[in-house]
């Protein structure tokens, strides 16, 4: 398996650093564009809005491309990527990729044969039961991309670029793709795209891309030439939850993740109530709800009922009387687990030691309200 691919350490031609200086002067020249538009816009409609600095557009420029365009110079070993994926991903994901009853398993299926033709065979064999992330993928740059952007699912975009290249290697040795020492970087990324079991299956005859792309279709397959007669009357367009809903799933402004503008309604007010007022700092002894608010605890867990875990309530019956209570509650919240209360897995929580003690102290209390 070494002889495919190019390992760390190896050098580099000097043609290849010209063309990456080009690479980078072009995205600087690229960036200086999209800022000098944003700044005419801003001009252009005084008082609103200001121009993006370059600092806050790099922190969403990140995106990928399957000609590895944007990827972020690092490098992961499998091994590395296997004590990441236990410590951050398995509670979801499983062990080995397999998931559970909840998720989408992300490998199995594919076979030697896959990766020597690029094409994964059971995608059309009617008799496999299921499809898993592996058996679809036709760029690694999607996985890659994909990781870096959105997961863990309770802490996205947490993952430095070198946890990113050595949890995709972990999973790309779990298919088979890459052998058990192996160690994935930007210098060696495209090589492993070589192998990837389903990297022919992806089709450009769509015209979502047309020109010149191998088999693409040069015609778009829209005209965009409007009829002008037997108009439909415009629609009215509204998003509403009916009284008797509004609360049935917890308060939906406190299941975000802390990351973007996206802003439930706060469904415990009557539709077109007004913002409550900001929280005070709670009693001694009272429930910390800022904090469980600001770490999205109550996205899965609410005072007297289970909604997607237990209730506080519940935890306090089963563990309030051990007699390291708080030490174990405390933890459970850092590391996660599955089994306890179902199969639904609870992701390790990125959070201080302090914090997760002020929790399991309410919890082993009673969770008092």
């Amino acid at each position: 398996m070494s002889s495919w691919v190019e390992r760390r350490g190896a050098p580099r031609g000097g043609a290849a650093h010209a063309g990456g200086t080009r690479t980078a002067r072009g995205l600087v020249a690229a960036l200086l564009l999209a800022l000098a538009g944003t700044t005419a816009l801003a001009q252009a409609l005084p008082g609103i809005g200001r121009a993006a600095t370059p600092k806050e557009v790099a922190a969403w420029d990140i995106d990928v491309r399957p000609d590895f365009k944007g990827l972020p110079k690092g490098a992961g070993t499998v091994s590395q990527g296997q004590d990441l994926w236990e410590a951050k991903c398995a509670s979801c994901h499983g062990i080995f990729g397999e998931s559970n009853e909840f998720f989408a398993p992300l490998v199995g299926g594919t076979t030697a044969a896959d990766v020597k033709s690029g094409r994964a065979a059971r995608l059309t064999d009617a008799a496999y039961p299921g499809r898993t992330t592996l058996m679809k993928l036709s760029t690694v740059s999607t996985l890659w991309d994909y990781i870096y952007r959105a997961m863990p699912w309770n802490a996205p975009k947490s993952l430095a670029p070198d946890e990113v290249y050595a949890l995709t290697a972990f999973l790309l040795n779990l298919g088979d793709v890459v052998p058990q020492d192996f160690e994935l970087s930007d210098r060696n990324i495209a090589q492993v795209q070589a192998r990837l079991p389903n990297r022919n299956g992806m089709t450009t005859r769509h015209a979502m891309w047309p020109g010149k792309l191998a088999g693409s279709v040069a015609k778009p397959d829209v005209t965009a030439a409007a009829c002008m007669r037997d108009c439909a009357t415009e629609p009215t367009l509204a998003s509403m939850l009916p009284d008797f809903a509004r609360n049935a799933h917890g308060n939906l402004a406190e299941q975000n993740r802390m990351v973007g503008a996206q802003h439930g309604a706060d469904t415990t007010q009557p539709a077109g109530a007004a913002a409550p007022a900001a929280p005070t700092k709670p009693a001694p002894g009272a429930a910390p709800t800022a904090l469980l608010t600001r770490l999205a605890c109550t996205a899965c867990h609410v005072a007297d009922r289970k909604l997607i875990g237990p209730s506080w309530r519940d935890i306090h019956g089963r563990h309030g009387g051990r007699s390291d209570a708080q030490a174990y509650l405390a933890g459970k919240i850092r590391s996660g687990g599955v089994g306890v209360w179902g199969a639904i897995p609870m992701p390790a929580q990125s959070i201080s030691e302090e914090d997760a003690k002020v929790i399991a102290r309410w919890l082993a209390a009673g969770a008092p309200q």
